[in-house]
């Protein structure tokens, strides 16, 4: 295939993303077929040298195993709120008994797997000390071409394909997707007139011919073009001729630190669009391309377009990097990081069953939570003190909001001055809060029992006795924390001052 077009460069932004896309794919189904594998982290510290050789001594502190290979993108899908079918092979020993086991404990994920007593499974093992990966050693045997395998894997892939809403190909070039393999899967989905999605593992992607999105990351690119992808040029030119050599309708290029590139169809047109990278702090890059790949098949599954779905897959992908081992991003992980860049002002705003989900995670990481209320019509001094003394007394702040209509009923018509979204807007960009969320209640005392916070937090003008939620909270094994106000600070004089001089 050769492509002739305009040429076009643009830069991608997340202004047009909404979370609503996050929504309208739960549920929804990945095919996902390919080489499954398993992923072992070994953790401890280095503190010398062995005098046997020149290598690190790792004392052992604690091991970890996961699901790798199309299971980690399996998983991954199941995280985001999808459902999966996983189809692939797996050795007839230990390893592949202990996959088999996790993933008859994952709901949302069906499991069609081959066993074969000509490989082992493939296991990656990582050592890590202090953070740092010091060393990987595989066990794995490509497995050969077998046409029984491939009939199985074909025979179920045409089992399952109806209910499926898309495919994805994940080819980590263990031999599961052989050549043959491949061309008979994309030929029988592309009858269907349903996407391909496929994470390749190999130079000759030609293989590829008729999928929908094939998602090198750039040293593959690199090997599969002949071209560095150092550059936004360079890597423009490696996925045009990755396009030309795969015959499929887009490529997106996966370039770590400096983002991804999509060279896709727009209008009849071939265009090119560079999307930054959105990780602030990159922990473990173990098994980020699984989620890229499993949120771009969401995301497209969804309806949105490749540069669209590339763009929240990107989003995706920063939040995996900053989490340890091969790790899952979870729906409200990724609704967060939506918000963070399309909205830079309301980043910290979320519905209470998502603020829910984000607090236990925070409890889980072993975070002192605190919380306080109030309807925070005209933020002044007193208020920015009172948070900055409350944020001093836990690791997380999340302050709940009265909505406009519960200020309507404790304040009377003439209030809130302010609407809701404005006040939640102004408290989100306060360096004290970290998180804000609304009630429509009289009292946060529903808000309190579901957050469970370690710390509830009033001004010093409350008693214990009369800050709503604290015989729940201490019943717990919470505490209630009383700070002092700033004096000569009110809503109300200052509304009343306005008023005045008006």
């Amino acid at each position: 295939m050769t492509i002739s077009s305009r040429r076009e460069t643009r830069y991608g932004n997340y202004s047009m993303l909404n979370v609503s896309t996050l929504d309208n794919w739960q549920g929804r189904k990945v095919l996902v077929v390919g080489d499954v594998m398993l992923d072992r982290f070994v953790y401890g510290n280095v503190e010398r040298v062995s005098p046997e050789a020149p290598v690190p001594v790792l004392h052992f502190k604690s091991q970890m195993e996961m699901l790798g290979g199309a299971a980690n993108v399996a998983r991954n899908v199941v995280s985001l709120g999808g459902q999966s079918v996983l189809i692939g092979v797996v050795g007839d020993d230990e390893a592949g008994r202990a996959i088999c086991g996790e993933l008859a404990t994952r709901d949302g994920v069906e499991t069609h797997i081959v066993k074969s007593s000509k490989i082992p499974t493939t296991v990656k093992t990582r050592f890590v000390a202090n953070g740092q990966q010091i060393m990987r050693l595989d066990v794995e045997v490509r497995l050969q071409h077998d046409l029984e395998i491939e009939d199985m894997i074909c025979a179920s892939v045409a089992k399952q394909l109806e209910d499926a809403e898309i495919v994805v190909l994940s080819d980590y070039a263990k031999g599961t997707l052989s050549e043959g393999t491949v061309k008979r899967l994309i030929s029988m989905v592309k009858k269907t007139g349903k996407l391909v999605v496929v994470d390749p593992k190999v130079s000759d992607v030609s293989r590829y011919s008729g999928a929908s999105v094939i998602t090198p990351n750039a040293l593959e690119a690199a090997a599969i073009s002949g071209v560095q992808c150092s550059t936004d040029e360079s890597a423009e030119r490696a996925a045009r001729l990755i396009m030309e050599k795969a015959d499929v309708s887009a490529v997106l290029l996966t370039r770590s630190a400096q983002g991804m590139t999509v060279f896709a169809s727009d209008v009849g047109e071939y265009i090119t669009t560079h999307i930054p990278t959105t990780a602030s702090e990159v922990f473990d890059v173990s098994g980020a391309g699984d989620t890229v790949v499993a949120a771009l098949a969401l995301a497209l599954s969804a309806g949105e377009s490749v540069v669209a779905s590339a763009r929240i897959a990107n989003l995706a992908a920063g939040v995996s990097v900053s989490k340890p081992g091969t790790s899952v991003v979870l729906p409200h992980e990724l609704r967060r990081a939506v918000r963070v860049q399309s909205d830079k002002l309301s980043h910290n705003i979320f519905p209470i069953n998502e603020a829910a989900l984000i607090v236990n995670e925070w409890k889980k990481a072993g975070l002192k939570v605190g919380f306080t209320n109030g309807c925070y019509d005209l933020i002044h001094p007193g208020h920015v003190a009172l948070l900055k003394q409350a944020r001093a007394t836990c690791d997380r702040l999340v302050v709940g909001l009265n909505t406009d209509n519960s200020v309507r009923r404790l304040k009377g018509d003439s209030r809130p001055v302010q609407s809701e979204n404005a006040r939640a807007v102004v408290m989100s960009s306060i360096d004290s809060v970290d998180l804000v969320v609304l009630f429509d209640e009289d009292t946060p005392l529903s808000i309190i029992d579901l957050l469970d916070p370690d710390v509830l937090i009033k001004g010093a003008d409350y008693s214990v006795n009369t800050v709503v939620g604290a015989d729940l909270i201490i019943g717990r094994g919470g505490k209630v924390v009383l700070v002092p106000l700033e004096q000569g600070h009110s809503t109300t004089s200052i509304i009343e001052r306005a008023h005045a001089g008006g």
